[in-house]
């Protein structure tokens, strides 16, 4: 009895701990596309609202699910509370919020560039840059939905079998 409680609990964790693993793969074309809309947000703001940066950040931050928003919170409290360029604020709140997203270091470079170019130009330059961002973010949402496909249920799979084969060993 208690060997078959074992295998049960064996089974549930590596099952699990398989999961959480895939869930990386599902996170990162969500986020990508939460970030294409929150720059279409931007956009929207910066040619049509006319709003502050730190304004049009603390919307989008506000109108987004974690932790995408907590990038653009972050942007308008640096922006609001800091003598800084919006590069340097831009930059700083990705490094102190990426831990906290599926997203990869291609992204990250990305949106460093793009950061780059936040406030250094009219809204009509501001405005291609931003097409510019999303295109590249396209090409990288592209890519993780080929890496959710491929890899997502192998190791959902993976999970469960390694405890099936520790159950095997240890019997």
């Amino acid at each position: 009895m208690i060997k078959l409680l074992g295998a049960a609990l064996i089974i549930t964790a590596t099952t699990w701990t398989g999961i959480e693993a895939s869930r990386h793969f599902s996170e990162r074309p969500r986020q990508l596309r939460q970030l294409k809309s929150a720059l279409q947000a931007l956009e929207a703001e910066i040619m049509f609202g006319h709003a502050p940066l730190h304004e049009a950040s603390r919307k989008i931050g506000n109108q987004l699910t974690e932790p995408v928003s907590s990038i653009f919170a972050t942007f308008a409290n640096k922006l609001e509370s800091a003598e800084t360029t919006a590069g340097a604020a831009w930059e700083e709140s990705l490094k102190l919020t990426w831990k906290d997203t599926a997203l990869r270091r291609g992204e990250f470079e990305i949106l460093k560039q793009f950061g780059e170019t936040l406030g250094r130009h009219d809204r009509y330059s501001q405005q291609k840059q931003i097409i510019l961002t999303m295109t590249h973010l396209e090409r990288e949402e592209a890519d993780a939905c080929d890496r959710q496909l491929k890899y997502e249920k192998m190791v959902k799979s993976l999970g469960f079998l390694s405890g099936l084969l520790l159950i095997i060993l240890l019997m």
